[in-house]
């Protein structure tokens, strides 16, 4: 039984209630979607089912899809120890939401399961637009605040409007060049 199953053998029991899905990506890392109405209930059996132990959330990444519809998918990279109390084999895990696209995008926040989750959700907000209902501090992160759009949106304008700003070079007569090089040489001697 292969990796992804197991897991999702595991996570059925876990919640019953949630229809999942598996599918091969290519690489060694199993991947499962869940429905973005169920993410935080499977990411704390994720976390809590004593099998899986899902302790470290490693990223948190938005990608946009568009014109595909549904437009976004959230990634979460996570990592299960396979120390004592934190499951019996180390594993990695992908776990992908598919998200609408739209004004008033929303996923529900699983910073109350993984605090480190609140700062990549920040960051997603800022760049991707993508709200996170139940964060408790969501404002914008890198950008400034008044800044308009999400540059990360595959539709966000990359034209600048802004007027070209050109800077003189340093111009100084041949004395003082000459003058600088030989104080920067003596200072060289006396160190």
């Amino acid at each position: 039984m292969s990796d992804a199953a197991s897991i999702l053998e595991i996570l059925s029991r876990a919640v019953p209630t949630v229809r999942l899905e598996s599918v091969e990506v290519g690489d060694s890392m199993p991947t499962i979607y869940v429905p973005v109405e169920h993410l935080v209930e499977t990411c704390r059996a994720l976390r809590d089912t004593p099998e899986l132990r899902f302790a470290l959330l490693v990223d948190l990444l938005p990608v946009d899809y568009l014109p595909r519809e549904p437009r976004y998918e959230i990634v979460y990279l996570m990592a299960s120890l396979g120390m004592a109390g934190f499951g019996g084999t180390p594993r990695r895990l992908r776990v992908k939401v598919r998200v609408p696209g739209g004004d008033g995008v929303q996923v529900p926040s699983v910073s109350g399961v993984w605090p480190a989750a609140a700062w990549s959700e920040r960051e997603a907000y800022d760049l991707f637009g993508i709200h996170f209902s139940g964060h408790p501090d969501m404002r914008r992160l890198l950008m400034p605040e008044d800044w308009e759009g999400h540059p990360l949106r595959k539709d966000y304008p990359v034209q600048i409007k802004m007027p070209v700003k050109t800077y003189e070079p340093l111009q100084v007569s041949q004395d003082e060049f000459v003058a600088s090089i030989e104080a920067t040489r003596e200072r060289a001697r006396n160190d």
